[in-house]
């Protein structure tokens, strides 16, 4: 129990330490999704404020530049391209183009291909919206093969541009026109990197940082639950040590108390170590595994320790008992039973000696139990010892001869004993003679061993 209870502590252990490596592995995989996330989304917020800070900037600097000139009397006009000093908008290279929208779709003005002032074109995506809704709308742009007004503005030879389309408000805040402006986007785009860059590296370094203090407070209790699993190592072999010595110590107590037992009764001197002889050979016979080999051992050495409780005149009475004094040396099998049931290391052997005086046609004792109900190997040690009482001297009868206890065990099949240990018995009866001859060997625990 106290080693089942120690190695559930190790099993413990382990696990929560295999928690904390898979904890830390978790936690360093959440914190590099978390700062990809955060700095994406942190990028994406520069880059918009970006092109909003553009879009402001252009358009009021084209504003300030041609609204004076453009509006007149609350409306947007064609006006001849030479009316406007075009040497303001050369003050703001980043400015490609800027073309200058009446509510019709008209081409007031632009500073490139004016050819197409005067010209009316389709109002349709940004350009429509900035009108009709008076919506501004600012994005970077690739530029691509544009047609009709836009194809002067895809030959600039530039990748992508800042696109911006605002509207010209009247006196009342209504749309009275648009401006559509094209930008060069490198200086922005050099800011949102340069800006980016530094967001990884803030963001980088502060998940770092926090990676590494959970690293090392994962690192320090992993090192605290190392220590308290190497010390209750060794406390678990101290305890199992201990126990080993206690359960060697118990189990030779009770050999002790067996010799007792035997030792009161000249005429049984040697009985169990005989009856375990017996049933060691026909469990083999029977082809007992080793573990239920041992616990047959153990059952028929102390299957008599019981008659520790049984006093002396009974128990070496040189006449037949009465009722009286047979119904109290049957209680040997069940306090047997709970003598032997306070060691663990001979618990299996509880039922065996409880058992080892019922009978194969239910008429035995303590339970009356019957046929297939009665352990096998309980059965095994009643045949074992009613063998060595048929062949051993007693004050109130004499031993029988091999013969006369071959045809008494014969007799009993099928009522006293079981069909399938008697049968067994015979045949290793026939193979081992020894075995079965009224011999005491010097040791107990060692035949176990061997027929084992």
């Amino acid at each position: 129990m106290t080693g089942k209870r120690t190695s559930n502590s190790r099993a413990e252990l382990t696990r929560s330490l295999t928690l904390l490596k898979v904890f830390l592995l978790a936690s360093a995989l959440i914190l590099c999704v978390g700062a990809f996330a955060l700095t994406t989304v942190l990028t994406g917020t520069v880059r918009s404020q970006a092109l909003d800070d553009a879009s402001i900037s252009l358009t009021q600097y084209v504003n300030g530049v041609l609204h004076d000139d453009l509006v007149q009397d609350g409306r947007v006009t064609v006006i001849d391209a030479h009316a406007i000093a075009e040497r303001d908008l050369r003050s703001r290279p980043d400015i490609l183009s800027v073309k200058v929208w009446s509510p019709d779709g008209t081409l007031a003005w632009t500073n490139l291909a004016q050819e197409r002032i005067g010209k009316r074109y389709p109002l349709t995506g940004h350009l429509g919206e900035a009108i009709e809704e008076g919506s501004a709308e600012a994005e970077l742009e690739s530029l691509g093969e544009g047609t009709g007004e836009d194809a002067v503005e895809s030959n600039l030879g530039i990748d992508k541009v800042i696109e911006v389309y605002t509207p010209i408000l009247g006196d009342h805040g209504q749309p009275i026109g648009a401006y559509e402006i094209y930008a060069d986007s490198a200086r922005l785009e050099a800011l949102v990197s340069e800006r980016s860059r530094q967001l990884w590296l803030i963001v980088l370094g502060v998940f770092l940082l926090l990676y590494a203090s959970l690293a090392l407070l994962v690192r320090g209790a992993s090192g605290r639950m190392r220590r308290q699993t190497q010390k209750l190592k060794e406390r678990s072999k101290q305890l199992l040590d201990s126990y080993r010595e206690l359960d060697q110590s118990s189990l030779e107590a009770i050999e002790a108390l067996n010799a007792t037992v035997e030792a009161r009764d000249a005429y049984t001197a040697g009985h169990s170590v005989r009856v375990q002889r017996i049933a060691l050979a026909i469990g083999l016979e029977l082809d007992l595994d080793s573990s239920t080999m041992t616990t047959l051992g153990h059952a028929a050495l102390f299957h008599d320790i019981g008659k520790l409780a049984v006093p002396d005149a009974i128990l070496m009475k040189p006449a037949k008992l009465d009722p009286a004094e047979y119904a109290l040396i049957k209680l040997h099998s069940e306090q047997g039973a709970e003598i032997v049931g306070k060691l663990g290391r001979l618990r299996d052997a509880v039922p065996l000696i409880r058992h080892h005086h019922e009978r194969w046609d239910g008429r035995g004792y303590p339970d009356g139990l019957a046929a297939d109900a009665i352990p096998l190997e309980a059965a095994i040690v009643g045949l074992a010892d009613a063998w060595d009482a048929m062949t051993t001297d007693r004050p109130y009868a004499r031993a029988l001869t091999l013969e006369e206890a071959h045809a008494e065990i014969r007799n009993g099949r099928g009522s006293q004993f079981s069909p399938a240990v008697v049968d067994a018995f015979i045949a290793a009866a026939r193979l081992r003679p020894a075995e079965f001859a009224r011999v005491t060997p010097f040791g107990s625990l060692g035949a176990i061993a061997d027929a084992s």
